[in-house]
């Protein structure tokens, strides 16, 4: 008997990928099915479908669910989501066929069949709605906007088998862990308090300092990185993986980490996908996910604690996975060491604040970055990539305005 949380409104994973004979014979009848290209997004969203990351879903939402998720955070089933899991497409390929009908879900970029989904609706949304509810803005310039935005005008519903795991096992080998691996290794090594810590940059001192203060309270901490696709500037996912490997290896104690990535893009809808990762970190069996400062925020779209407050606004048995609400954290040269807000009497002028955006523009500079700011061992990696990138790669980091966290 399990003694992890269950996953989200089920007792058991639900992963959608099939296997052996079903999944030989599924891969053969796709190519004889219309095709519908999927974006970078979508094709994560379908990977973690399939890997039970978005238990209890079987698929794309219909409208009934966009609407209640987008409005109350609540699928039509009366089922707790924050975020819409939607597909689109163009009108002339939504014309192909019709509801009823069975298609393949391709990926946009590589070619491959990721899944087929069984279409039971096809309908339109009202995009700036969702901007508006999900993201808190229509404007452009937020990324998570513009992707939806971008997107087809038809969205098609309906529940998928899943193919593929998009070749994320192959790139990533080990530290691509699906809930299902996670959840053993948590019961292997005798855990039953896990606190998730979501980055989408190397761990910087404040970083640390967060998941140190969930290891001295809880049985260990998931570091989760996003191996999904970033924004411009924003560093690559095998040397933030090897920058968080050696700081690891030298500064925390054994048997307290584990570092694994998940498949998804960065939405940037800062509160909202705060509860999408709570949510999907459920499954993954942790009790807890690590809120700081600006979580899955973007410039400054959002206040700097909006994700520690809409945990306060939802059902009290919405999730199982509770908030582990840290304030503002930063170096303190009065403490001589890593402090918060509640715990430092200082002035701000003895503070070091601390952010990826701050790391990442020093780093382009060239300039001498302290070890107050960021371990000695994590920079000297971090410097190497720097020094690899071609001028006009370093402009882009320096003109990328969007800081996420």
């Amino acid at each position: 008997m399990s003694t992890l949380v269950k996953p989200h409104g089920s007792n058991k994973l639900k992963p959608l990928l099939l296997e052996g004979k079903a999944l030989a014979t599924e891969k053969a009848r796709a190519e004889g099915l219309p095709k519908v290209n999927v974006s970078s997004r979508e094709a994560g969203d379908i990977i973690m479908l399939g890997i039970g990351g978005f238990t209890p879903l079987d698929g794309f939402m219909t409208r009934a669910d966009w609407e209640g998720v987008c409005d109350g955070m609540m699928m039509a089933s009366g089922l707790f989501w924050p975020i819409p899991i939607t597909l689109s497409t163009d009108e002339t390929t939504a014309n192909g066929f019709g509801e009823g009908d069975d298609v393949a879900l391709v990926d946009s970029e590589s070619g491959e069949i990721l899944a087929t989904m069984a279409v039971t609706e096809k309908y339109t949304i009202d995009k700036k709605h969702e901007c508006m509810m999900v993201y808190k803005t229509t404007d452009s310039e937020h990324p998570g906007v513009s992707m939806v935005m971008e997107q087809g005008d038809v969205n098609l519903a309906g529940p998928i088998k899943v193919l593929s795991q998009g070749g994320f096992p192959e790139e990533y080998g080990d530290q691509f862990m699906t809930p299902t691996q996670t959840r053993a290794e948590f019961e292997k090594r005798g855990w039953k308090t896990i606190a998730a810590f979501q980055t989408r940059n190397p761990m910087h001192r404040s970083h640390e300092y967060l998941a140190k203060v969930a290891v001295e309270t809880l049985d260990g901490v998931l570091i989760h990185s996003l191996l999904g696709k970033l924004k411009p500037g924003d560093i690559p996912a095998d040397v933030r993986s090897n920058a968080i490997g050696v700081l690891i290896d030298k500064y925390f104690a054994k048997n307290t980490v584990i570092q694994a990535g998940y498949p998804l893009d960065m939405r940037y809808a800062g509160p909202r996908e705060a509860l999408l990762h709570a949510l999907f970190r459920q499954n993954y069996g942790c009790t807890h996910q690590i809120v700081g400062r600006d979580h899955a925020g973007v410039g400054d779209y959002y206040g700097p604690f909006d994700a520690h407050h809409i945990f306060d606004e939802i059902p009290a048995d919405a999730l199982e996975t509770q908030p582990l609400k840290i304030d503002w954290t930063f170096w303190c040269d009065k403490c001589d060491g890593m402090a918060s807000m509640k715990t430092c009497p200082h002035e701000a002028s003895d503070r070091i604040l601390l952010s990826g955006t701050k790391l990442r523009k020093a780093l382009s500079d060239g300039e001498e970055v302290s070890s107050k700011f960021s371990r000695p061992e994590v920079l000297a990696i971090l410097r190497e990539y720097y020094a690899s990138l071609k001028d006009d790669e370093k402009v882009e980091i320096k003109m990328s305005g969007h800081s996420a966290r």
